[in-house]
């Protein structure tokens, strides 16, 4: 699932060779210019993953139209389709994608889809504490730490550091585990793709929001968690994963997120209520403009996480009427 969405080809994603040692924004997309005509108000209700980041986008947009006041809460994917749905939100920031019950639901109220924006790539960390020597974890792994179920097949129930291969000091401690409530899209990702649609442990300490569980992560030298790359701290590090344990690992960075390579990485979206048969109001239609500009993509940089190639923003641009 996660190499169908983010190895796209054709200079979608930023490929490998497109990093150097510092990631920078592509240079074909344009700089943004402001139009006019563009006043009024907006509300951004989900993620609390891409908070900092529509906040960001927020006071950049601002600066350019101060007149605009934008509103941004931020509680969790699953709050974003109802306030869709509902009309209390103009944008749906959602860490995964919608469900398909989500969509018929938006469908059976509107008679069309809603419009997703692909703003940017996440790579979902698994965190330890900086102390920590782990130097990789399989995905079964992972699985059998998180959850109950095992789907992943890993044969044993893993609860200290010793079950991974850690010794010394490190082989009776116990593992704490950290993560997302159900409200969480970071919840629910992480559940399909680590946990093989199987079932936490009664034992995760679930955090209201992703900074706490790098947080919590931070402040206990057997905690594990995961949440987005943008919420990395000095305190915490992330473990290179590999698909099974025969294969390379690949730590949470922009290379091996985009090419598919990092086992959980995934796009971070902003749904939106677009019908397919009239324009955009230029409120909605100039702030994906600019998320998808320079600056917009500079922020998504800024905030920690990856940004998309003008093909892209070029794809998307065109579905919303906006090229």
């Amino acid at each position: 699932m996660t190499r169908k969405l983010l190895a796209l080809g054709a200079g979608l994603v930023l490929s490998a060779s497109a990093f150097g040692q510092a990631l920078t924004v592509d240079p074909e997309l344009p700089t943004y210019e402001p139009v006019s005509g563009v006043s009024g108000s907006m509300k951004s209700i989900g993620s609390d993953t891409l908070n900092n980041l529509m906040a960001l986008w927020a006071e950049g947009f601002r600066s350019v139209y101060p007149n605009v006041q934008i509103e941004i809460e931020g509680k969790g994917s699953g709050t974003a389709p109802p306030a869709l749905i509902g009309g209390n939100a103009q944008f749906a920031p959602m860490s995964r994608p919608m469900k398909s019950a989500e969509i018929q639901e938006f469908e059976k109220r509107y008679g069309y889809p809603p419009t997703p924006v692909r703003s940017a790539v996440d790579a979902l960390a698994v965190y330890v504490h900086k102390d920590n020597p782990i130097q990789c974890l399989s995905l079964q792994q992972v699985d059998a730490i998180f959850s109950k179920t095992r789907n992943g097949g890993y044969p044993d129930n893993i609860t200290t550091w010793g079950d991974v291969g850690l010794t010394g000091e490190w082989a009776d401690r116990p593992i704490s585990i950290y993560g997302r409530n159900s409200a969480s899209g970071t919840y629910g990702y992480f559940k399909e793709v680590a946990l093989f649609n199987g079932d936490y442990k009664d034992e995760v300490k679930e955090q209201p929001g992703s900074s706490t569980v790098v947080q919590g992560v931070a402040s206990d030298i057997g905690g594990i968690g995961y949440s987005g790359v943008g919420y990395k701290t000095a305190d915490v590090r992330s473990v290179p994963l590999q698909t099974d344990a025969d294969g390379a690992c690949y730590d949470a960075v922009a290379e091996y997120a985009v090419s598919g390579d990092y086992p959980i990485a995934r796009f971070l979206y902003i749904y939106v209520n677009k019908n397919p048969n009239r324009p955009l109001d230029p409120l909605r239609g100039e702030f994906i403009r600019y998320v998808y500009s320079k600056q917009g993509q500079e922020a998504v940089v800024r905030d920690g996480y990856f940004p998309v190639l003008k093909p892209l923003a070029d794809q998307d641009l065109a579905i919303f009427g906006l090229k």
